[in-house]
């Protein structure tokens, strides 16, 4: 092989493209930090996806919250956040999950630089916009100054972050249709929505549908899977779980259960936390990114399967007790 060059085989039913990537060009486009990731040899069935609207998304994906900073912007760890976006895209993470409002645009500027390498038709790109954009010409002035940060022609799925009782849900439902008619966003969704304003934001639609709905969903945090995640499963939308590991308390020891499944499976808490999750019928998740040593730790979520019993016995055990 050419010095310089890198060739990255997915062997799997979305990723048939072999990718190269030029690593003098990321070296100038993200500093001279840049340390080439190691390429696993994949299975074809190593990286598992899930079906949204006609399409299909990576069931393990890239959250980045935090990353480019929180309320304002963070310029200080671009380079490395770049990099590990690379990182777990190439380890076939290719649903990456930003917003407009995490580092005030800043964090869509990142995700807009890591993927420049690669294959476009390869990548899942979800944004988010912020409730006080809800109005229709403010909807679709945030979803064009997403894309201008994220230097794209058009996201795969684009959500409204959080509901606003103050702005009429048919304005925002007509905003969402407008962009899919004008190529801005492939698909529509929501975020932290109940059924009721699942139900009523549906009716306001006239010619597509919601195809996600972006909750807060764990072991620690299960309310979703009383009524939220059937409605899901008979509306034929995903869940996506957003802080699936609780911010920190699913990465250790404490619970009895999860941690002798540990020890079962050969697998951390982390990645049984999350194969907890993926394992569920139309529920997908996006761990933060926040370096590449998490990423292959819940890379390692993917692949294999619980038992039934198990994933049952895991969830009661989170019910009552977290010692």
């Amino acid at each position: 092989m050419a010095r310089g060059q890198l060739i990255h085989t997915c062997r799997n039913t979305q990723l048939r493209t072999q990718r190269t990537i030029n690593e003098t060009s990321c070296i100038n486009e993200i500093g001279n930090n840049y340390s080439t990731p190691k390429y696993p040899n994949y299975e074809v069935n190593h990286l598992e996806f899930k079906k949204i609207g006609n399409d299909k998304v990576a069931a393990l994906g890239l959250g980045t919250w935090r990353i480019g900073g929180g309320e304002t912007p963070d310029y200080s760890k671009d380079t490395k956040e770049v990099q590990t976006l690379r990182y777990g895209i190439d380890l076939g993470l290719t649903h990456i999950d930003t917003a407009e409002h995490y580092g005030a645009g800043h964090s869509e500027e990142i995700v807009g630089k890591a993927i420049e390498p690669y294959d476009r038709r390869d990548l899942f790109i979800t944004s988010k916009v912020w409730p006080n954009h809800l109005k229709y010409d403010q909807l679709l002035e945030s979803m064009k100054a997403s894309l201008k940060r994220l230097n794209l022609d058009y996201v795969d799925l684009y959500l409204v972050h959080w509901p606003n009782p103050e702005i009429p849900l048919e304005e925002t439902m007509n905003a969402l249709e407008h962009c899919i008619d004008e190529g801005y966003t492939r698909h529509i969704g929501v975020s932290n929505f109940s059924i009721e304003l699942l139900n009523k934001a549906t009716s306001y639609l006239k010619d597509n549908r919601l195809v996600a709905n972006q909750v807060k969903y764990s072991l620690l945090e299960q309310s979703p899977s009383k009524r939220l995640h059937k409605y899901c499963i008979e509306n034929d939308m995903l869940l996506t779980a957003y802080s699936p590991l609780g911010r920190g308390p699913l990465t250790k020891p404490g619970n009895k259960v999860l941690d002798e499944l540990t020890v079962k499976y050969e697998k951390t808490q982390a990645q049984i936390a999350l194969n907890w999750l993926i394992s569920q019928e139309k529920v997908i998740t996006i761990p933060k990114a926040s370096n590449i040593q998490h990423i292959e730790e819940n890379n390692g979520a993917i692949g294999w399967k619980m038992s039934t019993e198990d994933q049952t016995r895991l969830a009661e055990s989170f019910k009552n007790n977290f010692s």
